[in-house]
């Protein structure tokens, strides 16, 4: 394939369009969140994904898994833990089996917060998803987020 080739242009513009897609529901949700919950899209997603675990088998999530639901990197997210800890929003502990492992779980403040930013993620998602939708060029892309079936 050269840089002219038909596929390869239709293969940038599609990315292009899904990254355009993606900025705009991120920037919608960032703001709904900031204003209402002073919470960045990042700290309600890493609130979400750990509110998920359960103390069973495989329950807890290690670092690496946490940062990879998040998409963020170990060290960023890291960083974030402890940022949320600081606010009290999240507790770590050690593992009751392995020493050498921390835990990371939400706190009740944690919980209480994002039970109340649970409804502001899914208007402002549905908001920007709507505005998407009028635009031709992203609308095929929506349709297609609309559809997926994804298990929790």
């Amino acid at each position: 394939m050269t840089a002219t080739d038909p596929a390869l242009t239709a293969l940038s513009q599609g990315w292009c369009a899904l990254s355009l897609l993606h900025g705009k529901i991120e920037a919608h949700i960032e703001r709904a969140l900031q204003a209402e919950h002073d919470l960045s899209v990042r700290e309600y997603s890493l609130l979400d994904v750990l509110s998920r675990q359960h103390d069973g088998e495989g329950g807890h999530l290690q670092m690496k898994q946490v940062a990879d639901a998040v998409v963020l990197s170990q060290s960023a997210t890291t960083r974030l833990v402890t940022r949320l800890e600081d606010r009290g929003l999240l507790l770590r502990y050690l593992c009751p089996t392995d020493r050498r492992g921390i835990y990371t779980n939400v706190s009740e403040a944690g919980l209480a917060l994002l039970a109340q930013a649970r409804p502001t993620n899914e208007t402002a998602l549905r908001e920007a998803l709507d505005t998407a939708a009028e635009n031709p060029e992203l609308a095929p892309l929506v349709r297609a987020v609309e559809g997926l079936r994804v298990p929790a």
